[in-house]
């Protein structure tokens, strides 16, 4: 386990390399009963940090949106019986209040509590001065600079032990997963904040069980640090979020399959190897941006003859025509049209801001 996450989960049964780092329960706590069997069959997969949703603030009313405080102590019970340690989201001071008083001893901040600033200000002056992990989700539309800020808020007031989950964006272009990945915001993340331990959601990124395990995997060969998992004694009667939950069997044989990587090489001779790679990357990335610059001296002249003949920065035909071809380019060469898509987006909205500062000046 590296040092983010020894310092986020000091527990010294939890320090083991031999597998993921998991977090795994129902995604709602419903009854005595099925918290119970679900835990229990748990614990038989190795899971030691379970997680249930008791306050469930959904998307629209009149939906179910959890039992509350009802549950604690059915937590405390499967608790003291199963010797796990229990992680909740919580929405408010009040509820942190009643976690804590319950020994919950994990709480996290949800999405859509994530993406509101006074929420977020709340729970953590309902923190000051408790030693307990705190994970803050990603908020919900894929904005960086408000989940960097929830972290932000809750280290202003001396919370040390914190951790980020990714559980992926709105994205209506996406039609695989429930929410997007967008792979590159979580990164981009670590890469400014390294010290924070990052744990990933798939159960929340692909909206169906049978993504599950991709998702899973992915987040591993990117170096993720540990993984939430919904798992339901019978997911398919579960009272929310039904068809992404796993069974605890189906989980630990998940858990089972997953191939965790080496941060580091390690023979000096593959180390060499990858730094010649490396130096040939450098020289294509300095053809790419000479390419590019190339470009923008081609979209400048194209700028001076609009601005001559008084024409508008966008021609919606033209953009059709690049926007359309250019994947269908890169699918030939063997490269992924939906990312080639996103890059002539970026180079586009470029274009249009040198064409408009041309025809403006």
């Amino acid at each position: 386990m590296n040092p983010s996450m020894t310092n986020l989960f000091p527990f010294s049964e939890l320090n083991s390399e031999k597998q993921p780092f998991v977090i795994a329960g129902p995604c709602s706590v419903e009854t005595p009963e099925q918290l119970h069997a679900t835990v229990s069959q748990l614990v038989q997969e190795g899971i030691q940090v379970i997680r249930g949703g008791v306050w469930k603030p959904r998307t629209r009313p009149n939906g179910f949106e959890g039992v509350g405080a009802l549950a604690l102590p059915w937590i405390s019970e499967v608790k003291r019986e199963f010797q796990v340690r229990f992680a909740v989201e919580v929405a408010s001071a009040s509820h942190v209040e009643e976690a804590l008083k319950a020994g919950i001893d994990v709480l996290w901040i949800g999405a859509r509590s994530t993406v509101n600033p006074f929420t977020v200000q709340e729970i953590a002056e309902s923190l000051r001065g408790v030693d307990v992990p705190i994970l803050v989700k990603n908020p919900v539309n894929p904005d960086l600079g408000l989940w960097l800020g929830a972290f932000e808020r809750l280290e202003s007031v001396g919370l040390t032990r914190l951790g980020a989950i990714h559980r992926g964006f709105s994205n209506y272009r996406d039609q695989v997963h429930r929410n997007s990945p967008m792979w590159q915001i979580p990164i981009e993340f670590r890469t400014l904040r390294p010290e924070i331990a990052m744990i990933n959601d798939p159960s929340h990124i692909s909206g169906k069980r049978s993504l599950v395990p991709e998702i899973s995997q992915k987040a591993l060969d990117l170096n993720f640090d540990g993984l939430m998992i919904e798992s339901h004694i019978q997911p398919d009667a579960a009272w929310t979020d039904a068809a992404q939950q796993l069974t605890p069997k189906a989980l630990g044989e998940l858990i089972r399959k997953l191939k965790t990587r080496k941060v580091h090489f390690e023979a000096p001779e593959t180390l060499h190897q990858l730094e010649e790679i490396r130096h040939q990357i450098d020289e294509a990335d300095r053809e790419i941006l000479e390419a590019f610059a190339r470009r923008m001296h081609l979209v400048e002249k194209i700028g001076d003859y609009k601005k001559l003949n008084n024409v508008a920065a966008f021609q919606r035909e033209r953009w059709q025509e690049v926007f359309e071809s250019r994947p269908e380019w890169g699918k030939k060469l063997g490269l992924n049209p939906e990312a080639v898509e996103e890059i002539y987006r970026i180079i586009h909205q470029e274009s249009i801001r040198r064409q408009t500062e041309i025809l403006d000046s």
